[in-house]
């Protein structure tokens, strides 16, 4: 699975405690930035996340700004994504389960290491059921057109 993420400067810190995690759940993974706590807009980081997912290049993006929403909000702009912003680990697996999320957003001033590898790990053990949930998702989708 290739993963791709992106943090602004309020989730660069968190960021940095994922992408270990990553590489010892054996993923592949691309880093859009942020690089430091610098200051930065996260629609500049948001955007090529989710536009890398809607095209089929990454299968999954991770989002990490201050609260998630920002980045969320950003993400779901973009035909084809359908981003989550969770805090833990119940939700993550509800949204790949039942949403067939494919971009997981986060907030570093909201969860800390310990939950964001928590939360990581769910979304990446859950599958979408499909069934009836996909003609949700199928309806979801068509709002995008």
């Amino acid at each position: 699975m290739k993963i791709i993420i992106g943090s602004d400067h309020a989730g660069w810190a968190l960021k940095k405690e994922i992408l270990p995690y990553l590489e010892e759940m054996g993923f592949a993974y691309k880093d859009v930035g942020a690089n430091d706590a610098e200051s930065v807009d996260y629609p500049d980081f948001a955007k090529p996340v989710a536009e890398q997912v809607a095209s089929g290049d990454y299968d999954q993006g991770i989002l990490i700004c201050g609260t998630g929403i920002g980045m969320s909000i950003t993400a779901n702009k973009v035909p084809g994504v359908r981003c989550a912003c969770v805090t833990e680990p119940f939700s993550a697996e509800m949204a790949r389960r039942h949403n067939h999320a494919n971009v997981l957003a986060m907030g570093e001033r909201v969860v800390g290491p310990g939950m964001a590898r928590a939360i990581v790990k769910q979304w990446f053990d859950a599958d979408f059921e499909g069934g009836r949930h996909e003609k949700r998702v199928e309806k979801m989708m068509e709002m995008d057109k």
